[in-house]
């Protein structure tokens, strides 16, 4: 085994990332981490990524990637989950002498790296990513709900900050017992790639799209938990009553012939990125967004950056974006009577819909990355200049 290094506090910011996906899967989790990193490296801040990899990534990541031992994720081929770390990572985590571990994924290399740096003395902060127990209804894993969260009172209660990204996630893990140590972080949009002048007719017109049609947008991963099935009957409602609505879905994913087979002339443009994606999102009329498994809700920041009025499950995450009735609607998670509601106000009322792409786009316009960058950096800082390090 290495020898222990005890690490002294001080201004030398060196930050050691570990995370369950960086660079094999495109989420918002690799996204968010991607960009962060991105940032600290223009801030001449070292840091270096311990995360599962694969022979073809399907992102080009930032910074410094040491791959951890991994395997595919049963059920969901397509996520590798983490199994420790090797003494390879070991070895090149001790190189790397950092000054604060973040951990963004509380699983068995999660837990490693907590462990790690308590014997060496190394202050930990946590990322709050992915709302865990609401998971676990859709696997059919209820019972768990009870141990999942007295495992994550206890991984939280060791680390220094938990940085939640939105106040509806901060609300609920306080509701659960982790208090201490909850700092806001919210997720930034790229205000000037999603941008309501993407909006394009002759695009839409290229899709197989009628001008007086609503096209309704799903963009995001191809999963269950993201609602896919309330999406599609909300749809179906509405074409049922004689509404002139066309689906569009942007992304790929295990759930992805739910769609499919029940909307066989739906338009399915895979995979987006780029302007491609911001202009799907522009030149939808409404975005149509059921989850109730997101911490924050970085598809329906992009749809709002893009003036595109959201209706979205009044659950953590979008319930801290969306303004209800200003930039879009809030429905009652799970009930299909109410997204169907809100989506009939939407299509009925057009000066509503133009009014709130204004709103959508005003209040997207607070979430600039910068900012919200920068201020997980002042929360290093806070840490590495505390007292007792002084």
């Amino acid at each position: 085994m290495a020898p222990i290094l005890k690490i002294p506090l001080g201004r030398d910011k060196r930050i050691a990332i570990f995370t369950g996906a960086y660079n094999h899967v495109v989420d918002g989790v690799s996204l968010t981490l991607n960009r962060l990193v991105s940032y600290l490296e223009c801030e001449n801040t070292p840091v270096h990524i311990f995360a599962p990899t694969v022979q073809q990534p399907a992102l080009a990541h930032a910074g410094t990637l040491t791959s951890v031992p991994s395997v595919s994720l049963p059920g969901r081929p397509e996520y590798q989950m983490s199994v420790g770390m090797s003494p390879r990572v070991i070895d090149e985590l001790d190189k790397f002498q950092p000054t604060i571990v973040h951990i963004a994924t509380p699983d068995l290399l999660g837990l490693q790296a907590l462990a790690y740096a308590r014997i060496r003395k190394i202050p930990v902060v946590a990322s709050y990513h992915t709302h865990f127990s609401s998971y676990l209804s859709y696997y059919h894993m209820n019972k768990l709900e009870g141990v999942a969260w007295s495992y994550l009172r206890w991984f939280y209660s060791k680390c220094e900050h938990v940085y939640v990204p939105s106040r509806s996630m901060a609300n609920v893990l306080n509701e659960h017992g982790i208090v201490d140590g909850v700092e806001l972080w919210p997720r930034g949009v790229d205000i000037t790639m999603f941008h309501p002048d993407k909006r394009s007719m002759e695009w839409r017109r290229e899709k197989g799209f009628a001008d007086d049609e609503i096209v309704i947008s799903f963009i995001s991963r191809l999963v269950v938990e993201k609602g896919l099935q309330i999406y599609a009957d909300v749809v179906e409602s509405l074409r049922d009553s004689g509404k002139k609505v066309r689906v569009l879905v942007g992304g790929t994913g295990p759930a992805e012939n739910i769609l499919r087979e029940r909307f066989p002339r739906a338009v399915f443009l895979g995979h987006l990125t780029g302007n491609e994606l911001a202009t799907a999102y522009a030149s939808s009329d409404i975005f149509l967004f059921p989850s109730e498994t997101e911490t924050f809700g970085n598809v329906t920041l992009e749809a709002m950056a893009s003036g595109t009025p959201t209706l979205c499950a009044n659950a953590t995450g979008s319930s801290s974006l969306v303004v209800h009735g200003e930039t879009g609607y809030l429905a009652e998670p799970g009930d299909v009577n109410s997204f169907i509601e809100y989506a009939h106000c939407l299509i009925d009322d057009t000066e509503k819909r133009m009014e709130m792409r204004v709103a959508a786009r005003r209040e997207a316009e607070s979430y600039s990355w910068r900012l919200i960058l920068g201020r997980i950096n002042g929360f290093y800082d806070k840490i590495l200049v505390r007292p007792e390090a002084a």
